[in-house]
């Protein structure tokens, strides 16, 4: 029950202004690393869905996440005019 009122009371809460789109196909890794805190942490949650397996258990493995987000930082800000999904297809890409 406490989950539920939290994640109700989470739901309430206002949240900051975002762009009503976010095109991965044509950000690079200087507008993903310029963007603000929320849109950069759910731009990592999409990917991180995005390059697992498809019969992958749905568990979210927050140290691996954690290191692919610090991976894709350095990456980012070392090569900033390449494309996002370039950057990730190559670090996590098959």
């Amino acid at each position: 029950m406490k989950h539920l009122v939290l994640a109700a009371a989470c739901l309430l809460v206002p949240l900051p202004a975002l762009a009503t789109q976010i095109d991965l196909s044509t950000e690079t890794c200087e507008e993903f690393l310029a963007s603000d805190k929320t849109e950069m942490m759910l731009t990592l949650a999409w990917l991180d869905a995005y390059y697992k397996d498809v019969d992958a258990p749905p568990v979210i493995d927050t140290d691996s996440f954690v290191e692919n987000a610090g991976k894709l930082g350095e990456y980012c800000a070392r090569n900033p005019t390449i494309g996002l999904i370039t950057a990730t297809d190559k670090l996590f890409g098959e």
